[in-house]
């Protein structure tokens, strides 16, 4: 886990990561965090969070993530929040990033811990994600859906930017999708593409 209460950059770099969690995981009260060159796998990917756990208020902002590879991870470049928490993640970039058969490649996720369960009645977080950029992701995902963002709909996600995304399936012949909740997404040269509702707030 990687924390910091000053505007002094840290820095994460040139580290192969193997693990059964996260490889990196940026956690509350995190600033100004510069992760470049790290090869991750196996592992859970690079996140940020998980914030707003028991209810806490938490911010994170300036993290930069460069230069990484994810190989077999179960995610590569995630946010996740917990329902019933506050504060903010924003100010957020994964920039020229390599995938070999990573299952979930670009999340965010606002109703973690239970992502796959969540109902009508679950708002999801009140910790606001936004100014994240995703540009330059390139490889192969093990799963159909490349790129999830499943924000909450109490705060949603706002100005989420998406470039020179080219994520195909590990499954010859087999096509990658994208889900989307409550996120206000522009989303540029785009594979797959990301078509995303107008949010509710």
């Amino acid at each position: 886990m990687v924390s910091s209460y000053q505007t002094q950059p840290k820095f994460c770099h040139d580290s192969h990561i193997g693990t059964g969690d996260d490889c990196v995981a940026i956690i509350g009260d995190s600033s100004f965090i510069n992760i470049t060159n790290v090869s991750c796998g196996p592992g859970h990917g690079i996140s940020v969070g998980s914030l707003g756990g028991g209810g806490t208020h938490n911010t994170v902002e300036e993290i930069h993530v460069s230069d990484c590879s994810f190989s077999g991870t179960m995610n590569g470049a995630r946010i996740k929040t917990w329902p019933g928490g506050s504060g903010y993640a924003k100010k957020i970039s994964f920039e020229q990033i390599t995938l070999t058969e990573v299952n979930n490649p670009i999340v965010i996720d606002q109703f973690y811990p239970n992502t796959n369960v969540y109902s009508s009645q679950d708002k999801g977080s009140d910790v606001e994600v936004s100014d994240v950029t995703y540009m330059g992701f390139q490889g192969s995902t093990a799963s159909k859906i490349a790129i999830s963002l499943r924000c909450s709909d109490s705060v949603g996600c706002t100005n989420i930017v998406l470039s020179q995304i080219n994520i195909t399936s590990a499954v010859p012949g087999d096509e990658t999708s994208s889900v989307c909740n409550n996120v206000h997404v522009i989303c540029t040269d785009c594979i797959p593409p990301v078509n995303c509702p107008s949010l509710k707030i």
